[in-house]
């Protein structure tokens, strides 16, 4: 009899158990870890992308990552991205975060409590970079469906992207926006794509963007020269598809931007010209009246 409770008693636990497991998606989503591996205070990780690894990572709010420096050097995980604002970073960061000194074989964990996207690098080996991606519990129904916003899109018809670039000028970079939504202007996540510019004829940016909220800044090698219009900076948005680890989805060129000398800025100096003519014209053939 005493057998027979304990046995029914054993049941019982264990149907309470499975009761409040968690689901393997959660479990995936609350905890990630990135290595530092050995080798990457010298420059050369960042060719093949095992600079962190991984290099993305994605999990819920309230969730956390360990970054741990399997490296002979020291590092940090500071965040912020050097290629759109260098001056905020760490703790300047919009909920950023900024690990100090991790040395060799010691562990830094942070807790995001804020959805969003989170670039990140090493302060004292700056080609040292990752990305953290924290996902609201639902921004994809229930936070794990794999759709990452592209359910329906089955066409790069039903796409399209916005391209922006900021002032050209000789010897410095050009910054590039990209957006990419639905046709509707809705925001798309996990966009996976190509951003090509070149300068006559010499390719001065081709990278592979992955942008969790359709969204991306980009920097062109210096430029030769200014833009002209015999040296226009032609940027080319190439669709490679939707997701983390499986890309799906639809692919190829969305949009092309030529970047030349603003008409506005001509006509503004045709019409200031032309104005001053008038004056000086007017003011030698003015008739003064006999007194």
């Amino acid at each position: 009899m005493k057998t027979l409770a304990i046995g029914s008693i054993l049941v019982l636990f264990a149907i309470m158990l499975s009761g409040v497991s968690i689901s393997p998606a959660e479990a995936d989503h609350a905890k990630a870890t990135v290595d530092m591996p050995a080798g990457t205070g010298i420059p050369g990780c960042e060719e093949t992308d095992m600079c962190f690894v991984p290099s993305e990572v994605t999990i819920d709010v309230g969730g956390e990552v360990t970054w741990t420096n399997n490296d002979n050097v020291l590092h940090f995980v500071t965040a912020g991205d050097l290629a759109v604002d260098p001056t905020v970073v760490g703790f300047d960061y919009p909920n950023g975060f900024d690990s100090g000194i991790v040395n060799a074989n010691q562990e830094f964990t942070q807790k995001f409590e804020v959805a969003g996207t989170y670039p990140y690098f090493c302060t004292v080996h700056p080609w040292m970079k990752g990305v953290v991606y924290v996902e609201g519990a639902s921004s994809t129904g229930d936070g794990h469906d794999g759709d990452h916003g592209m359910m329906n899109l089955e066409s790069l018809d039903q796409i399209m992207a916005t391209i922006e670039v900021g002032d050209a000028m000789q010897g410095s970079p050009l910054s590039i926006d990209v957006e990419i939504t639905d046709m509707d202007g809705g925001m798309l996540e996990h966009v996976n794509f190509k951003v090509m510019a070149t300068q006559g004829g010499e390719v001065i940016l081709n990278t592979d963007e992955h942008a969790h909220e359709g969204m991306a800044t980009v920097m062109t090698a210096p430029l030769a020269m200014a833009p002209s219009d015999d040296m226009p900076v032609d940027i080319t948005v190439e669709l490679i598809g939707f997701g983390i680890d499986e890309i799906t989805g639809p692919s190829g060129q969305l949009a092309v931007k030529q970047v030349v000398p603003e008409f506005g800025t001509i006509a503004m100096m045709i019409l200031g010209i032309a104005i001053i003519s008038i004056i000086a014209v007017t003011a030698k053939t003015r008739v003064i009246p006999k007194i």
